[in-house]
């Protein structure tokens, strides 16, 4: 597999309550953020980008939610592939998951390094045990994958300022949600603190850390039953719009777009 030469790239394989999947890679590494497809559709996602599973270097898993491990033992066993988990996370996720051979585990909130990607597990408000969002840095290159929150918490705002490319979770329209068919308990569990994040509060956590380098936003994570792209989109354009930040919206059922940091 030939990689691009100095530049750490991104594609959302898939994002949504039915699975969640991020491919990166830089000049030696390459990695995915979750797992939550199934290990076949993970693979037939990777050859639509011309990238191969035997080729990966490890799989990092940010929380124990199925739409994020449902592929990860299966993936991990038949490509021998390393599993990096924080031990909170693997104590719920291991009946799921499966006997993995390789497993790599991680302390939340403590930097480690994958050949030359420098990782940072950093904690979530969420309802699972530890679940993290992952910054990630190349040389002097930084992007961060930061869903499955009920709200933007001070660790969250500071992890994520000075990223060049975010990809924030904006599941949610609040009024849609309201209106929606839901039972009222899973109504206040998506906009409690430990949900996830609306449309409205992607928008104004993108408006507090917005800075002159922040080349692209991608929104994921979107509910197809209390959400639509559009509306996600023009909610979030709102504190874009003075700026040269591009915006994308990740898709659960196509993969997305290359998004590139050359160096």
């Amino acid at each position: 597999m030939n990689l691009v030469q100095d530049a750490l790239r991104v594609c959302v394989l898939g994002s949504g309550s039915k699975g969640n999947c991020t491919y990166i890679e830089s000049p030696e590494t390459r990695l995915l953020i979750d797992a939550g497809l199934s290990a076949r559709e993970i693979v037939r996602r990777l050859h639509r980008i011309n990238r191969s599973p035997e080729g990966l270097d490890g799989v990092l898993i940010s929380h124990e939610h199925s739409d994020h491990i449902q592929g990860a033992g299966a993936l991990a066993r038949r490509f021998k592939l390393p599993l990096y988990v924080n031990p909170g996370t693997w104590q719920r996720a291991q009946h799921i998951v499966g006997a993995v051979e390789d497993l790599r585990s991680f302390p939340t909130g403590a930097a480690f390094t994958l050949k030359d990607v420098v990782i940072l597990p950093f904690s979530l408000p969420h309802d699972a045990e530890d679940p993290v969002a992952f910054r990630l840095s190349w040389r002097q290159r930084t992007l961060a994958i930061v869903t499955d929150l009920g709200y933007p918490s001070q660790l969250v705002r500071e992890r994520i300022k000075g990223c060049h490319l975010l990809v924030i979770e904006a599941n949610h329209d609040e009024a849609m949600l309201k209106a929606g068919p839901y039972p009222w308990a899973l109504k206040q569990r998506i906009g409690g603190k430990a949900g996830h994040l609306s449309n409205h509060q992607s928008s104004q956590l993108l408006s507090d850390v917005m800075h002159d380098e922040l080349e692209q936003v991608v929104l994921a994570h979107l509910s197809e039953i209390n959400n639509l792209p559009d509306l996600a989109r023009l909610t979030v354009m709102e504190v874009l719009v003075a700026r040269r930040t591009r915006l994308s919206v990740a898709s659960q059922r196509e993969v997305s777009p290359w998004f590139v940091l050359p160096d």
